[in-house]
């Protein structure tokens, strides 16, 4: 009992101390440039202001789904929830409206001695996870920044907010990472060059395949003994930026079963995300890249990160966990046709190299596609028509399944702000 306290205290430590040491590194560089950069006495400095803000729009979806989708998501064009069995969901043709997009946000900005004390909260209605195909609270920010340190849920360091498109659906791209997680961040250089790198809450989530229905696989836990790795640098000028993000995480699972099985086992996951803005006049080109293994819940619409081989040569532990490789893509273009009028195209999709004890209509591959209209007849109000396009591949039962939608949405945006 003394030896695993031992381990477990020594683990509590070498999470904790990477996030000690980035906040002081972080307050400590915020104080020196505050102090390089204070005027001097004789000279008469505006007091800084604080400022509170808030902010969001109302949304309305309406539209007609042609294929077939999982009815919690209807008012998306979401691949991995298109049929994996030939009507699955029932018959083809269905009318849908929602208002779940609708989003509330808080800004603030306080001035302090370091430099200006930040914080985002933000959430909308789009309920997921136990609440899906609800219309409820969907958390999606809560975050403080101070100098070079931030902490709370935000996007992912692996994410490039500035890579999904101007869609009129919800989901968006299926070959996207997307990700928003609890963190703690450092970002020592900002500006035409940036860095940043932060420790994020571990997860994942595993595929028993053909073992599904096998008991010893029911006590099989998760457990996550360390923070992910996540870093990223980005390079911006006139013309847009390039963006290299990457990833390294450990998961581990054990059997709590005391039977003839050891099921336990680890493994390591890692990922790079490669992206970009062009501007081209008026126009702008975004695009990503992804490539990895087991890192299936950093992307906007994936499978699991964990599936299982076969080892029947050993009857101690005859199957094994092993991270599921991914490629991913997306290229869009935002098109301005006229000061009310503008577009957006593009294509994206993914490709999971599954594992061979996975069932045969596991996910493997999802392709997205939309293109829209969007016209803006005032400020902060938009009338957008989209059509959407997306397909499901099967593993190894042959199956594929569409979808096809035509959507039109109302987008009213509201802000307020005191102070500042």
């Amino acid at each position: 009992m003394a030896y695993r306290q031992s381990i477990a205290n020594w683990s509590t430590r070498l999470v904790l101390l990477p996030a000690a040491l980035l906040l002081a590194a972080g307050v400590t560089a915020a104080h020196a440039q505050a102090v390089k950069e204070a005027p001097p006495q004789t000279q008469a400095a505006t007091e800084p202001k604080s400022s509170f803000e808030i902010y969001g729009f109302v949304m309305l979806d309406i539209g007609h789904d042609f294929k077939q989708i999982d009815p919690d998501w209807a008012e998306t064009m979401r691949v991995t929830r298109l049929p994996k069995v030939d009507h699955e969901y029932g018959e083809d043709h269905r009318m849908y409206l929602g208002a779940r997009q609708t989003r509330f946000g808080t800004r603030t900005s306080t001035p302090t001695a370091v430099g200006d004390l930040k914080t985002l909260f933000e959430f909308n209605f789009f309920g997921s996870g136990v609440d899906e195909g609800q219309t409820t609270i969907r958390f999606r920010h809560a975050w403080g920044e101070l100098g070079q340190v931030g902490a709370g849920q935000t996007w992912s360091v692996f994410t490039d907010p500035d890579a999904f498109p101007k869609t009129v659906e919800f989901y968006g791209p299926t070959g996207l990472a997307w990700f928003r997680n609890p963190q703690v961040r450092w970002t020592p250089i900002s500006g035409e060059h940036t860095v940043m790198v932060a420790l994020e809450k571990p997860g994942g989530s595993a595929d028993d395949g053909v073992y599904a229905d096998r008991v010893e696989l029911k006590n099989v836990q998760a457990r996550f003994p360390l923070p992910d790795f996540t870093g990223a640098y980005k390079f911006t000028r006139g013309w847009g930026h390039v963006r290299a993000a990457g990833l390294v995480r450990y998961l581990n699972w054990d059997d709590v079963l005391d039977d003839q099985f050891d099921l336990s086992g680890n493994t390591t996951g890692w990922g790079i995300n490669l992206s970009s803005n062009i501007k081209a006049g008026k126009d702008l080109i975004r695009l990503a890249f992804v490539v990895g293994e087991g890192i299936q819940n950093y992307m906007n619409d994936s499978p699991i990160d964990i599936g299982i081989v076969n080892n029947l040569s050993d009857p101690r532990t005859p199957i094994l966990g092993k991270p599921v490789p991914i490629t991913a893509l997306s290229a869009f273009i935002d098109h301005v046709w006229t000061d009310e009028l503008s577009s957006t195209v593009g294509y994206s999709r993914q490709d999971n190299d599954n594992l061979e004890a996975q069932s045969a209509n596991a996910f493997r591959d999802g392709q997205y596609a939309i293109g829209n209209l969007q016209y803006v007849p005032v400020p902060n109000v938009m009338v957008g028509g989209e059509v959407e396009w997306g397909r499901r591949q099967n593993f190894t039962d042959g199956f594929q399944s569409d979808g096809f939608k035509l959507q039109v949405s109302f987008k009213y945006n509201f802000s307020w702000k005191l102070g500042g």
